[in-house]
């Protein structure tokens, strides 16, 4: 199991796919892939034969055939379905952002253009380059799921009910006025690391953290420090406010920040 941390401080835990069962999807989707491109190759020399044509054309439909199957499929099933291609499917994987979001074509194409090039064929000595570095990698990550900021997890039941931030009711109002468009990505991220991980730390540690992080939140809100309130419970109304704008409101699990 991994724990995920959403754009929204959402807290999911998931439990992340390991070589053997990745690899026997690999096998599944590979035999699909070759039984495709034979098939594309016989019927494309088929019709070269028939026509006449120039013998190069034989050599382009064999180089466009080649990158069809071995990019073009798993790009093409990983974005139409987020995240899984049929040898996925059959054994219950998905791919997904490493904050545990669905992937986009953009994810996709790094993840196909990698394993083409680094994990498993030109440079990947027929995979031994993705079996090492995801043996290398605590969540099991091949070279192309760094690259494109994703992991591979078992998906077979839904996704647990995250827990979401509840502003206290005296910061609500406050909250809801703000333009929380201007918080840093880095800042937000360290927001929600901070809430997520707040029992791990020491009192101490609390308070100081959480006072710098109020102040640079509301230097860039461009707003004053609530006063007389500490850091959590104004921290907790900003994240609470995100979500409420971000997420749907009949999500389930409310945890509350006090």
């Amino acid at each position: 199991m991994a724990e995920f941390t959403t754009g929204e401080a959402v807290a999911l835990e998931l439990p992340i796919a390991r070589i053997p069962t990745r690899a026997t999807a690999f096998l599944i989707d590979l035999v699909v892939q070759l039984t495709l491109g034979v098939l594309c190759v016989a019927v494309a020399g088929l019709l070269v034969v028939r026509s006449g044509a120039d013998p190069a054309w034989g050599d382009a439909i064999m180089l466009t055939t080649v990158v069809a199957v071995l990019v073009g499929y798993p790009v093409a099933w990983e974005t139409l379905s987020r995240g899984r291609s049929l040898g996925k499917l059959a054994l219950g994987l998905r791919v997904v952002r490493t904050d545990g979001g669905p992937i986009d074509f953009r994810h996709a194409m790094t993840r196909g253009l990698a394993g083409v090039i680094v994990d498993f064929w030109m440079l990947g000595g027929f995979g031994a380059i993705a079996v090492i570095t995801s043996m290398c990698s605590p969540n099991a990550r091949r070279v192309g799921d760094v690259l494109a900021g994703t992991v591979v997890v078992h998906a077979q039941r839904g996704l647990p009910a995250p827990a979401l931030a509840f502003a206290p009711p005296w910061l609500v109002g406050w909250a809801a006025r703000l333009d929380l468009s201007g918080i840093p990505e880095d800042l937000a991220l360290a927001i929600r690391q901070y809430l997520t991980r707040l029992r791990t730390l020491t009192p101490a540690a609390q308070a100081t953290l959480g006072q710098a992080l109020v102040t640079a939140l509301c230097a860039h809100l461009r707003v004053p420090v609530p006063q007389g309130y500490p850091p959590i419970q104004i921290l907790g109304a900003i994240v609470a406010e995100r979500q409420r704008r971000a997420l749907a409101p009949q999500t389930p699990g409310l945890v509350r920040v006090a």
